[in-house]
């Protein structure tokens, strides 16, 4: 392409060399995309998936085989060649996407489907061969042959998931031929080599390993049985050591099998493991066996295969299946019972409103009887009658649907009473376990408040004892301020007749102390009110109030001597006082 652009274009320029075919590249890509992608959104291949597109990719690379093989193998004109491409790839794409579009789950591989199947791959077959002649060396032969097969597997594999699973039910109209002797041939060999290894087709790796614990645990365990029977009555000491330690061995490697096998917890490796000890113990039996007594061979297959133990091991187990369903077929019976009882009384309530709407309609039938048998209102009454008699049936039809309807709801209200009775009995676990819960937490909670309020007691008898101490020491500090203040009068400790000679300082000493007691010891009159009051001057009103503060000092000091403090602090408290 690049020499035919010189040649058109011998004055152009350099670049033009690369990025012509850069653009053709690019367009030829852009153009397969759109392609692709209107393929993908047509209604031929709707349904089939992205590898549609892929398996498109294998068509081209095998149409671009075959078109080499009509052209250069056949040398058929290039329109024949076109027409020789559409005979198999084309063909045999259509055929596989009809196949996918025609198939249908609920029917299954017909034998419309198989026909198409079968020209479908035989085309691919032709379409292979053809473009491993068109290889150019024997390496690439098998690789463009596979190139029509894996597309076509591509479909094949959207079409199988599509049906599922083939339909076994035309297998009998399969007729001979040599694909089908191929096919028998092919499973017959495999079948002998299996029976020839003694292996099971269906079983799988885990069940053949298994399998195979069991029966080497059985190997080890006969011949520590053929060891401990065939123990030499006499013999050398020597030769005793030796049939001791192999004895020994034996048991070791049997007891190994035996834990490997798992024997002692799976029923069926136990189970496994007597049938294979019955085969290798009683081989003998088998050998001398009369097979002209049927009852005897039958009697002793069933030993070697422990049928009895298999089948008291299956009666248990079905018999606990057996209870576990009885015992949900009560509860269910439980279940239909309250829901027929529900209903019962529903198919009452109904029946009573049907009696109550035949009664209507009697005595609308009699009242139209009656009104017929009336001369005097003929017209009307009839005619009332008759309305009162379709109303009564049309209230006997209303009856029996109401009827119907609560017999219906009756049935749904007795299916919603059981889930909901599920529903609660679910949440009265739940919030059951949430009380138990929060029951527990509280009680944690509970043991630390016990144990703060022990501290906290504590911590106030002791604050107790500190004031009662502070108490005394503020007694024992006011009788040392008694003696502080010699300027205190002398009826003060005494309490006996006027403590000031002046009476208005008496006066005000009295309302002082009264003040005092109104106030519980919280606030004394100021120096002003003492001035307002009793009409001295500001001066004197301060000094009153300084002396009747020493004055009641001295009084609070008599009534609690430092004696008395003194014998509270140590414990001792006398009499009269509190």
């Amino acid at each position: 392409m690049i020499a035919t652009l010189s040649r058109l274009l011998p004055d152009g320029p350099s670049w033009l060399s690369w990025a012509a075919p850069l653009a053709t590249a690019l367009i030829a890509v852009v153009v397969a995309l759109w392609g692709a992608r209107r393929l993908r959104g047509s209604s031929w291949l709707a349904g089939i998936g992205p590898q549609a597109i892929v398996a498109l990719g294998g068509v081209a690379v095998s149409v671009y085989g075959l078109w080499g093989f009509a052209t250069e193998t056949v040398h058929l004109p290039r329109l024949l060649a076109v027409a020789f491409i559409s005979v198999f790839d084309a063909a045999e794409m259509t055929l596989l996407v009809m196949l996918y579009r025609a198939a249908d789950p609920q029917v299954g591989w017909t034998r419309e489907l198989h026909l198409m199947h079968r020209t479908a791959w035989t085309l691919v077959c032709f379409s292979g061969a053809m473009n491993a002649v068109h290889a150019p060396n024997w390496w690439a032969r098998p690789v463009l042959a596979a190139v029509p097969a894996l597309a076509a597997w591509l479909i094949e594999l959207q079409l199988r998931s599509k049906l599922h699973a083939p339909q076994r039910g035309d297998e009998e109209d399969v007729r001979p031929g040599p694909a089908r002797l191929v096919a028998l041939l092919w499973q017959h060999a495999w079948s002998g080599l299996f029976a020839l290894l003694g292996l099971d087709a269906r079983t799988s790796s885990s069940a053949i390993a298994r399998a195979a614990m069991a029966q080497r645990a059985a190997l080890r365990v006969y011949r520590l049985r053929l060891a401990l029977e065939n123990t030499p009555a006499t013999g050398t000491p020597r030769s005793a050591r030796r049939a001791q330690r192999r004895r020994e061995r034996l048991r070791g490697r049997a007891q190994k099998a035996l834990d490997r096998a798992d024997v002692a917890t799976d029923p069926g490796q136990s189970l496994a493991l007597v049938r294979r000890l019955a085969t290798l113990t009683r081989a003998e039996e088998v050998a001398r066996l009369d097979y002209s007594d049927a009852p005897a061979v039958l009697e002793l297959i069933e030993d070697l295969a422990v049928t009895p133990g298999v089948q008291r091991i299956e009666s248990s187990a079905l018999a606990e299946q057996a209870e576990e369903a009885r015992q949900r077929a009560e509860a269910a019976r439980r279940e239909a019972d309250d829901a027929r009882q529900e209903a019962e009384a529903a198919r009452q309530r109904a029946e009573d409103a049907l009696t109550a709407a035949r009664e209507e309609l009697t005595r609308a039938e009699e009242a139209r009887d009656a009104a017929l048998e009336d001369q005097g209102g003929a017209a009307t009454e009839v005619a009332d009658a008759r309305q009162r008699a379709e109303d009564a049936r049309q209230a006997e039809q209303d009856a029996r649907q109401r009827a119907e309807a609560i017999l219906k709801d009756a049935e749904s209200k007795a299916e919603r009473l059981r889930q909901d009775a599920e529903a609660a009995l679910e949440k009265v676990k739940t919030a059951t376990t949430n009380q138990r819960q929060h029951l527990d937490a509280l009680l944690g909670k509970a043991q630390e408040a016990e144990g703060l309020t022990q501290d906290r007691q504590t911590a106030l008898g002791e604050v107790n004892r500190q004031i009662r101490e502070a108490t005394l020491l503020r007694d024992r500090l006011r009788g040392d301020l008694a003696t502080l203040n010699p300027q205190a009068p002398e009826g003060v400790s005494s309490g006996e007749g006027p403590v000031w000679k002046s009476p208005a300082k008496e006066r005000g000493w009295q309302h002082y102390l009264h003040t005092l007691t109104a106030t519980d010891g919280r606030a004394e009159p100021t120096a002003a009110d003492l001035a307002e009051r009793f009409g001295v001057d500001s001066g004197n009103a301060r000094n009153w109030l300084r002396d009747f503060r020493a004055a009641r000092a001295a009084q609070l000091a008599a009534h609690q001597p430092r004696a008395a403090a003194h014998h509270a602090v140590n414990g001792s408290a006398p009499a009269g006082i509190s």
